[in-house]
């Protein structure tokens, strides 16, 4: 019931922030470079066209009613929606994943399936549907997922005789078909990975992207003959994780070790990339490489016959990240204007607008404008125009904005007659005028520095918020601080459950995010934080999504 509560709450909340918008009206100093005129009768690409005698709609307000900074949780929730990634639906917890944000999931998978297939592993395909037998086999396993399980329990108004589960993961529908297909060495390795949603049903205030009842992920489900093999390929995928983030989604992120407690339940050991959000002080576990050790091939019977003909069990991996990436680059990113995105996942990198003035030539603007996306694209760059005249420039302006495109050509009179085009950078407003014959390589230029310059901003803002912490007291003034701590551990497994007990409050209580695996020095002689026992390791600790 709470859920719904907050499902009705965030829709009213959503219609009040409609309404206002209808009533603002546009004001942008932009405005004065951009006249409104009749368009010419003519037609482009991208988001519209521009057809002469059209009725001009009435322009309403664009922008946010919640600051980021001021008011970050109805900020996101008003971004992903006005920038048009999400569109709330009518089962709390579930989200519809709009064409903007399934052309950035679409953008990622193409770069990590094209990495995994060089690595010899193949996509399969298994049903949504885990029977309950095979689900409770492995008990770690279930009882880690149990609170989250969704069962189908009728078939229209009969009830079934055996429940159904609906996968929250796939380890226990797959290895009993791993077992059918390993009988020898020479069937091995086994590996594969499937694109594919699942659900897990348990949990309260849920998040678009972050946390969701129904979400899209990868997962990878490996066997190998020995451990030195699961070791590797763990580290492998883990470094197309990191990838992902900072290569792609310009976030930077922290490879690390899992503790004990924060472990896959059944595997192991686990790996993972650790992001942080610094208006919100909390880590997000980014995406997750398991070594699952000989375990489920114990619980499943997964055995081979080696080249000496003696039988052994194999080792096996898995691991997943997904559509939660869209999520944390939309809280690193976003600003009060909406959405930034990052060119290398952004599915329109330029946006192209004409800005017509009175008595000029609007054809040759329009034409202009159609020619240089043309062109664009013909570079490989995803480029639109927008001629719809409907719309004022300022409108338009603010529209690109909210949704974060990367750069935005402008094209007028005046750049017409000098043979150049106004470029806008929505990272950091910048302007620059640049010729039309240099522009091709002007824009690769731009673009680079735009993805580079988002990183860079972000990791500084992730580095001012990291602090050492080698005392409780120094580790409780931090975390009260929505910082991401760095601290001495003993690396006891009833500390950290001490550590979560005695942090619990409002904000959520406090845990390990991962050790990572470039440790810094520990001297001699140096105590965990929490028991005063010599420490083992450093570890990061904090809150998290």
């Amino acid at each position: 019931m709470k859920d719904v509560n907050i499902y009705v709450d965030a829709m009213e909340d959503l219609n009040i922030c409609v309404n206002r918008m209808e009533d603002v009206k546009v004001t942008n100093k932009k405005e004065k470079r951009t006249p409104k005129v009749k368009a010419p009768n003519t037609t482009g690409g991208g988001s519209g066209s521009g057809v002469g005698k059209k009725e001009v709609k009435k322009e309403t307000g664009l922008g946010l009613s919640n600051k980021k900074d001021e008011n970050f949780g109805d900020w996101y929730s008003e971004v992903v929606v006005s920038g048009e990634m999400i569109e709330y639906y009518d089962i709390s917890g579930c989200y519809i994943i709009r064409p903007w944000s399934m052309a950035i999931w679409e953008i990622m998978q193409k770069f990590f399936d094209a990495e995994i297939k060089k690595m010899k592993i193949e996509n399969c395909y298994f049903p949504l549907f885990v029977s309950s037998t095979v689900l409770q086999k492995e008990k770690d396993h279930i009882e880690g997922f149990a609170p989250e399980v969704a069962w189908v329990t009728k078939s229209g108004d009969t009830e079934l005789e055996v429940p159904i589960a609906i996968r929250p993961t796939s380890e226990t529908a797959m290895y009993p078909y791993f077992r059918k297909w390993i009988r020898g060495h020479r069937d091995l390795p086994l590996r594969l990975n499937q694109w594919c949603n699942v659900v897990r049903w348990e949990f309260s205030n849920p998040t678009p992207f972050i946390r969701s009842r129904e979400f899209l992920w990868q997962e990878g489900h490996t066997a190998f003959a020995t451990k030195d093999e699961a070791d590797k390929e763990v580290l492998e995928v883990l470094e197309l994780y990191r990838r992902i983030y900072e290569e792609f989604l310009a976030i930077p992120v922290v490879k690390g070790k899992k503790s004990e407690n924060e472990k896959f339940a059944g595997g192991l050991y686990t790996t993972s990339v650790e992001a942080f959000v610094p208006n919100t002080g909390r880590g997000v576990q980014g995406a997750t490489s398991h070594c699952l050790g000989q375990n489920f091939a114990k619980m499943f019977e997964i055995n081979f016959e080696n080249e000496k003909g003696e039988k052994g069990m194999v080792w096996q991996n898995s691991w997943a990240y997904s559509t939660r990436t869209i999520g944390v680059m939309v809280m690193v990113h976003g600003d009060d204007k909406g959405l930034v995105l990052p060119p290398k996942v952004a599915s329109v990198q330029v946006i192209v607008i004409p800005v017509p003035y009175k008595d000029a030539d609007i054809q040759a603007i329009w034409d202009a404008c159609s020619e240089t996306a043309e062109e664009l694209n013909k570079a490989g760059f995803r480029a639109e125009t927008d001629l719809r005249d409907n719309y004022s420039p300022g409108w338009k302006y603010s529209h690109w904005e909210l949704k974060g495109v990367p750069l935005r050509i402008e094209i007028g009179p005046k750049d017409m007659a000098k043979n150049q085009v106004r470029v806008v950078r929505r990272d950091n407003g910048a302007k620059e005028d640049i010729s039309r014959i240099t522009l091709v390589d002007k824009i690769k230029d731009v673009l680079d520095n735009v993805q580079q310059s988002l990183f860079d901003a972000a990791k500084q803002k992730r580095d001012a918020c990291v602090v050492v912490a080698k005392t409780w007291e120094e580790f409780t003034k931090a975390l009260n601080e929505k910082r991401m701590i760095l601290a001495p551990w003993c690396n006891e497994e009833e500390v950290e459950r001490d550590v979560k007990a005695r942090t619990k409050g409002d904000m959520g209580a406090c845990k390990t995010l991962c050790t990572p695996f470039d440790q810094p020095e520990l001297p001699e002689g140096t105590l965990c934080f929490a028991s005063g026992k010599p420490a083992k390791k450093w570890t990061y600790w904090g809150r998290s999504y």
